[in-house]
């Protein structure tokens, strides 16, 4: 089922004629001096498209450094006139987005800790009525695509048709080389619910470490995403915040020199045929899972009759670990990924002991 809401291309708002957007620019605006040689030497580059600064900055806790304020916006407009940068700022309630158009910033984002809560995305939509300035919106902190999709409703409701998402990752429990999960399936999800959407990816945020940086934004845009929110910084060792995951602008450009630019479709006849020929392949062996998957849980149900008629419980954990170990274990005989398999196997018992369930249930109420 796809969505519909008014949103422009980016190419009607975004100054980018070819290529990805690149948006750049300091975590937080420490100091004008700091703001002011940091854009310079990003202009010098030649590849950023846009300005960014952190001037109010939601800290998990506080105490630490909560952003340099309004003043930075004064900053962010020398920075402009001197660059010619658009400007993009975060803003989190009614207060920074009047500010933000006073100070004529031309773009503005809505971070993830904004997202997650629908009443502050509805307070900066109902600033935003009757404007007309593109508004980004970064995934809310936790793994909801609905919330996501909330908070572009709410803008795109406000009349602001000028719309595109930030991917940056979402908070896990489980420990990896990321700050935060890039879990891009979700990110996948919204574009096929949303096609017309234009979605940016933020590797800073994702990655936690500048390290990281050039792997996941190669990955984005080999995932069709349009553009880039990478943080730098003309010291990142020195940054008041988030100084990991920040590059020097030197740094930026040869992470953009590395890039390599595919197309999301061809034209040449060859390799049209010859990817249509694979994707009927593909069709047919997921006809054939499918068909496996309908057979599989027919057995199922049988055991669930079973199981019923002779009192046994649903759920047998030794069992379960003897599917997991051994398909698992065979998968990688196979060459499948180890996560892969286990998560297809989780998809596969949980939807065997929902059936199971259902049968277990219908019994209760034959009995009355």
């Amino acid at each position: 089922m796809k969505l519909n809401l008014n949103i422009e291309p980016l190419s009607n708002w975004a100054p980018v004629s070819n290529g990805p957007l690149i948006i750049s620019g300091p975590c937080s605006a420490e100091t004008e001096e700091q703001l002011l040689a940091t854009a310079r030497l990003l202009k010098q580059t030649g590849k950023v498209h846009v300005l960014r600064a952190g001037i109010w900055k939601p800290r998990t806790r506080p105490g630490e450094f909560e952003g340099i304020g309004a003043v930075g916006l004064e900053w962010l407009n020398k920075a402009k006139a001197e660059t010619g940068f658009p400007i993009a700022v975060e803003v989190a309630n009614a207060k920074h987005v009047e500010e933000a158009l006073a100070a004529k910033v031309d773009i503005l984002w809505i971070g993830a800790r904004s997202t997650v809560n629908p009443f502050t995305v509805q307070e900066i939509a109902d600033a935003l009525k009757g404007v007309d300035i593109p508004v980004m919106v970064k995934n809310p902190i936790n793994p909801d695509l609905s919330l996501w999709i909330g908070a572009l409703e709410r803008i795109n409701g406000a009349g602001i048709t000028k719309i595109a998402a930030i991917h940056r990752g979402f908070s896990s429990f489980e420990k990896t080389a990321f700050r935060n999960e890039p879990m891009w399936d979700l990110a996948i999800n919204l574009k096929t619910l949303l096609p017309e959407l234009p979605i940016l990816n933020d590797p800073s945020h994702i990655c936690g470490s500048r390290e990281l940086i050039p792997f996941i934004s190669q990955k984005a845009l080999d995932l069709d995403m349009q553009g880039l929110m990478i943080e730098a910084h003309i010291d990142p060792t020195v940054a008041w915040t988030d100084a990991k995951q920040q590059v020097t602008p030197a740094a930026l450009s040869e992470i953009i020199d590395g890039f390599i630019l595919r197309k999301a479709e061809s034209k040449n006849p060859e390799f049209t045929d010859k990817l249509a020929g694979l994707r009927e392949k593909i069709d047919k062996i997921d006809d054939q899972i499918f068909q496996k998957l309908a057979e599989r849980m027919k057995v199922v149900e049988q055991i669930g009759e079973f199981k019923r008629d002779n009192d046994v419980t649903i759920l047998q954990v030794s069992r379960w670990d003897e599917i997991l170990q051994k398909r698992v274990s065979y998968g990688s005989v196979l060459n499948l990924d180890k996560d892969f398999s286990a998560k297809i196997l989780e998809l596969i018992h949980n939807e065997s002991i929902r059936r199971q369930t259902a049968i277990m249930n219908s019994a209760k109420a034959d009995l009355g």
